[in-house]
């Protein structure tokens, strides 16, 4: 599958968008001001340990401490027991994922509180980014990408990025990786190793064990927290990530970061030097490739098939919810059919958003429901198939009774949605308000509730939104009157149209 890579890089921002046979796939977004810190390593001081929850806080000199579960902390380093089990493998997908974290695996019966201490200085490294209220995910397993390798210096294992499906290649990988990289730690060949020869992979294994042993030296040369080693930027882990075979160019459109491109590439990947272009059209470079139309595409709610059906996305706190619809599709013949048709476009592009969008966690997927099994089982596995393409991990559960597809997918960045925007300020992040009626009726039950106090003249200004004003006075003038002469009132208003227009006070 062609592909191409697109960048847009200026003072504030830089956006690369991976295309795939000219459909944008994936979206990257760093702003200058709030760049993202995976990968980064850091020397850290624990603050707190949860024995309850088997977790350490760290100092890492961020906002929020950093989050360390005890699972992803080297024992053997720590109590120095040389008989301690290593780590499973970790997975093979897990390594293959250019923005993913890298946390450990458990596979100890060490408790957390008798391997760390409050005030205890630690090297970590950020496997997950602060979410929300969430600090960081931090892990005591280092890993260090390179083109062909990840590098784990603490792990004693060897093994090939799923994507390498051919048994053959891996054994090879494998073996090569075997004989060029030190025995007792351990390598991931990521799926641009494929093909790769001795000299390739004795060139990443070089360079990345430098860069080790100086971050090993640094990192006892400086007090916590402290930052020891920052990844490169969006742009180096593009090409060094995202380049594969099938990528026929690079285009960025700033000199001077084309120039660092280039002058990256002849010290790292001199063979990418010649798919790099610098973008010199007037035009900005994704309007010109229509990256922009895809990208506010992208944060609507609703999507359109090309049948005529559409799929409904809602973003929660908990979960996302995928609504599957045929809309204006009706079919010709048999309903269950139609409905099929329906289903298998719309997982095409439901997965197709999930990656777009980079929608992790908790998804629900609502199809319209099958009644034959043999149907439910068509759009089972096309989903399954669909899937492969995602380079983040999923999990999926068969289709319910109801239609539902539970699934997860791995979550390691913020979405493109939280990436871009922000909850807004009027319904806060409600996604509705209440209707000009709605407010209307508070009003008058909180004008009764005024009347009931023993006070024989009584006057209230009320102010309220023009809109709830106008209602009032259309609809509701002769309830306010007889209001006024039950209860010896005197009403005045005042319309202030910057209120919000939920909001009313009412002053006796």
């Amino acid at each position: 599958m062609s592909s191409e890579i697109f960048i847009n890089s200026n003072q504030r921002e830089i956006r690369v968008a991976l295309m795939e046979n000219s459909l944008l796939v994936e979206l990257f977004i760093e702003h200058n001001a709030q760049k993202g810190i995976v990968g980064n390593i850091y020397k850290g001081k624990v603050t707190k340990i949860l024995p309850g929850m088997q977790v350490a806080f760290v100092d890492i000199g961020l906002d929020k401490a950093g989050f360390l579960y005890v699972g992803d902390i080297d024992v053997t380093d720590m109590l120095d027991l040389e008989d301690t089990p290593e780590p499973p493998p970790i997975a093979e997908d897990d390594k293959d994922h250019p923005f993913e974290g890298k946390p450990g695996r458990p596979n100890h019966d060490v408790k957390i509180q008798d391997i760390l201490q409050e005030g205890q200085e630690i090297l970590v490294q950020i496997a997950k980014n602060p979410l929300g209220t969430k600090g960081a995910r931090i892990t005591n397993y280092i890993t260090l990408p390179g083109r062909h390798l990840v590098y784990m210096p603490t792990i004693n294992h060897i093994s090939v990025s799923r994507r390498i499906e051919d048994e053959n290649e891996k054994e090879r990988l494998k073996q090569l990786v075997s004989e060029v990289g030190n025995e007792g730690e351990g390598y991931i060949v990521r799926t641009a190793g494929q093909d790769a020869e001795r000299s390739d992979f004795e060139a990443d294994v070089n360079f990345l064990h430098r860069l080790w042993e100086n971050l090993k030296k640094k990192s006892e040369e400086v007090s916590a927290p402290h930052l020891v080693y920052e990844d490169l930027n969006l742009i180096f882990r593009s090409i060094r990530d995202l380049f594969t075979k099938d990528t026929e160019r690079l285009v960025i459109d700033s000199k001077s970061d084309f120039e660092k491109c280039l002058e990256f590439c002849s010290s790292y990947l001199p063979h990418l030097s010649d798919k790099i272009e610098l973008y010199k059209d007037p035009m900005p470079i994704f309007d010109h490739y229509g990256v922009e139309l895809d990208i506010n595409r992208a944060l609507g709610r609703t999507i359109w098939l090309k049948s005529g059906g559409c799929i409904i996305i809602d973003q929660t706190e908990a979960l996302v919810a995928i609504d599957v619809n045929t809309g204006k599709f009706v079919g010709h013949s048999d309903p269950e059919e139609t409905i099929l048709k329906t289903n298998l476009e719309a997982l095409k592009e439901v997965v197709y958003q999930l990656r777009l969008r980079n929608i992790g966690g908790i998804i629900i997927v609502d199809f319209i429901d099958m009644v034959n099994e043999e149907s439910k089982e068509i759009v089972s596995n096309a989903l399954k198939q669909a899937l492969k393409s995602d380079r983040s991990r999923t999990r999926i559960l068969k289709i319910s009774e109801l239609g539902l597809v539970e699934m997860t997918r791995k979550r390691v960045r913020e979405s493109l949605v939280q990436t871009l925007c922000d909850p807004c300020d009027y319904c806060e992040g409600k996604g509705y308000i209440k209707s000009p009626s709605t407010v209307c009726n508070e009003i008058i039950r909180e004008i009764q509730r005024q009347g009931t106090d023993n006070i024989t003249n009584k006057n209230l200004d009320i102010k309220v939104h023009p809109i709830i004003y106008d209602m009032l006075f259309e609809e509701d003038s002769g309830l306010l009157e007889e209001m006024e002469k039950q209860n010896n009132l005197e009403i005045n208003f005042t319309v202030n149209p910057k209120l919000h227009r939920e909001k009313y006070y009412i002053e006796s």
